[in-house]
């Protein structure tokens, strides 16, 4: 059964400070930079072995915790007046398990157990995931809001993105996959579909875009296709907002690819400039995809 739309709380207008609940990679460091400049005070918590190492500087305040102990991180945030926050970042698995202490920064609080029988315990996506932190999150009275809010010079345009547009075949390509990929995407299967002269050469699984632009390459050994990438219509935006970055432009470039066509204002762009510079300097065409566009 599809999901139903969710309806997210206003952000308030500054000064008002936000929470920050930080993972790894650089969308935390966005997210707090674009607070900043938008008149916020930013108190972050960091995921223990995930965030990096910069970004408390970026902070007014900045705590530690533990990946498993959210009824702390309700606790702490409303501690300092903080009632409002923003939930982005990977979690690196490798990183959690190779840590020799990983049982005690980890340990579960009452909350996380409760938390996880009452939603986890049938359902594990990443849906069902947010929905449990966000519960828990509310009863400190700290609510989560819409992850793209500060980075909206961050999000995939309309059009034509890099000088170099897309091919007639590859256009005819996003116009074949994009029906496919809205059906994908209601159904909750993946984020992303490849494809080429017609023929729908991958579907994006649990594996992630990353490992399935590599697996493109393994199949296909034609330069030139496409890989289309989108957000669900209603899509929650407190966590798991599809992006890219300059990862995907390479790997996308490495494995033949030669057209990215994202859902327009659905998808995050990481470090937007340079993944447009990147895509023209390799000659990846990269358009986004509104209504009237593919």
């Amino acid at each position: 059964m599809p999901r139903p739309l969710t309806i997210l709380p206003d952000p308030p207008p500054p000064p008002t400070a936000i929470g920050l609940i930080a993972g790894g990679g650089r969308l935390p460091f966005i997210v707090a930079e674009g607070l900043r400049r938008a008149g916020h005070p930013v108190h972050a918590l960091g995921l223990v072995k995930q965030y990096e190492p910069g970004l408390p500087a970026l902070c007014d305040s900045f705590r530690e915790v533990g990946l498993f102990r959210v009824g702390s991180w309700g606790r702490l945030l409303s501690r300092i007046g903080v009632h409002h926050a923003i939930m982005v970042g990977k979690v690196d698995k490798a990183r959690l398990m190779h840590d020799p202490l990983r049982v005690i920064r980890n340990l579960p609080d009452l909350r996380t157990i409760i938390a996880w029988y009452k939603y986890l315990r049938h359902d594990r996506r990443s849906h069902a995931v947010l929905a449990a932190v966000a519960e828990e999150l509310g009863r400190s009275g700290v609510h989560l809001i819409d992850s793209t809010i500060p980075i909206g010079d961050h999000m995939a345009d309309a059009g034509f993105m890099t000088t170099k547009p897309p091919t007639p075949e590859q256009r005819a390509d996003v116009e074949f996959a994009w029906p496919l990929l809205t059906q994908i995407l209601r159904m909750d299967i993946g984020q992303a579909i490849a494809v080429r002269e017609r023929d729908v050469l991958a579907v994006e699984a649990v594996e992630g875009t990353d490992r399935m632009i590599e697996r493109v390459g393994g199949i296909c050994k034609a330069t030139g296709w496409t890989l289309c990438k989108g957000a669900r219509s209603g899509h929650d935006r407190r966590s798991d907002v599809p992006t890219v970055g300059v990862t995907t432009v390479k790997k996308l470039h490495e494995n033949g690819g030669r057209c990215l066509a994202l859902s327009a204002g659905d998808v995050i762009m990481v470090d937007k400039p340079q993944v447009i510079a990147l895509a023209d300097r390799l000659g990846v065409a990269l358009v986004g995809v509104g209504p009237g566009t593919a």
